[in-house]
């Protein structure tokens, strides 16, 4: 398996919020929630990102009642939530130099 593209800021917090599944409204909080207050996505950010990602196979819908959609993560976004994680931790090591560390 070849590398994936890095994440948008955006995309990571989506997957992040998705470990439970979760309508649009409790994404937008729990992602506020996450990341301390420091993102607050809007709803057109986050439903591109939603469509993107379902499109791609990382989200499902779960339930729909009327307009409100409930997603899950899949196993495919499971896959390139870790992939990211370790992308960026590596970055954070590498950034080390910063600090005097070799």
């Amino acid at each position: 398996m070849g590398e994936r593209a890095p994440m948008t800021e955006a995309m990571f917090y989506v997957l992040l919020a998705l470990q439970k599944p979760a309508h649009g409204y409790g994404m937008m909080q729990r992602i506020r929630e996450i990341s301390g207050g420091r993102v607050n996505m809007g709803p057109g950010t986050l439903y591109g990102v939603l469509t993107r990602m379902h499109k791609e196979g990382w989200i499902c819908l779960e339930a729909q009642e009327g307009r409100r959609k409930t997603y899950h993560i899949t196993q495919d976004g499971e896959e390139a939530l870790q992939e990211e994680y370790a992308r960026l931790k590596r970055m954070v090591e590498d950034g080390g130099i910063l600090e005097g560390e070799d």
